[in-house]
């Protein structure tokens, strides 16, 4: 099957900085995938490069077994909702809709009117006059309407109130219920992907840290407390991930690919937080370590 977005190699550099480094990702198709990481660490750019606003300094991209193009026919099969959830504050509500028909040959009118009543949208209001939560609800609404293929959403909650944020994301799964397309959603706010993700994508110093099925990755990780130990006698089948210790006990968060039968250790399963954090504070550390061997051979 076609990967909804498959990348190999692909970085974008600015200047002398690396936005994206050397990310090789495959994200098959029906799922909702939740992109997560820590400010900076390349989430915008790698959506803005799925869907056409950015050009790759290196490797490739593709969309829906597709380059991003400005053609007309692969924009009818992407809807993007960016950061900021762009609208036009001048046009009212109903004249949203009315431009998000005429740019979009699939439009939904049904399902838009729909979307606008069950949020309370008036149409007759200005987009100027919005909040921040309706303003994002209007734009998932033209994005879904256009009936894509694959949603992109980069962070449309961050600066939502937990309530807005609640509604939008309710919205979302709603529009999943009923809609047979991917979705890429990204964001900082792991309870949120939690909710609604079944895929995970963990981004971190402009690298791919880890992906895979959501179910899958808290099945393969876990936490172990036992006597302080070298982490390089454990079994040839754990990955440490993330280790800590004091003067008598080590706890470890490892990839497993089966049950832990050393007795020695205290086995628990992760939260998906747990997860994304013990991969986020990897990426830090080696990072760290780079910029030390840097220095030294400096």
């Amino acid at each position: 099957m076609t990967a909804a977005l498959a990348a190999s190699g692909l970085g974008k550099q600015y200047g002398r900085r690396w936005a994206l480094s050397d990310c090789t990702l495959h994200i098959p198709q029906g799922r909702v995938v939740g992109l997560v990481g820590p400010n900076g660490a390349g989430k915008t750019t790698l959506l803005h490069l799925a869907v056409g606003l950015l050009r790759p300094t290196a490797g490739t991209i593709e969309v829906l077994g597709r380059p991003p193009s400005d053609d007309a026919g692969q924009l009818g099969r992407v809807g993007f909702v960016a950061q900021d959830t762009p609208v036009y504050s001048a046009l009212s509500v109903a004249d949203h809709l009315r431009l998000g028909a005429w740019l979009n040959p699939r439009w939904d009118e049904e399902m838009a009117q729909r979307r606008i009543g069950q949020v309370g949208l008036d149409p007759g209001q200005r987009a100027g006059g919005l909040s921040g939560g309706q303003r994002a609800q209007l734009a998932l609404t033209l994005a879904v309407a256009k009936r894509p293929e694959l949603l992109i959403l980069d962070e449309p909650v961050a600066s939502l109130d937990p309530l807005a944020r609640r509604e939008f994301l309710q919205l979302l799964m709603a529009t999943v219920a009923e809609g047979q397309f991917s979705i890429v959603l990204s964001s900082h706010l792991v309870a949120d992907l939690e909710r609604v993700c079944d895929y995970l994508v963990v981004l971190a110093s402009s690298r791919v840290q880890v992906a895979g099925g959501v179910d899958e990755l808290l099945a393969t990780h876990r936490r172990l407390f036992g006597p302080r130990r070298d982490p390089k006698a454990l079994a040839a089948d754990l990955q440490v991930i993330e280790e800590s210790r004091t003067d008598v006990q080590s706890t470890l968060i490892v990839r497993c690919d089966g049950p832990v039968h050393d007795p020695a250790w205290t086995v628990e399963e992760l939260s998906l937080e747990d997860l994304v954090l013990a991969y986020m504070g990897r990426a830090r550390q080696q990072g760290s370590a780079a910029h030390r061997r840097l220095g030294v051979l400096r």
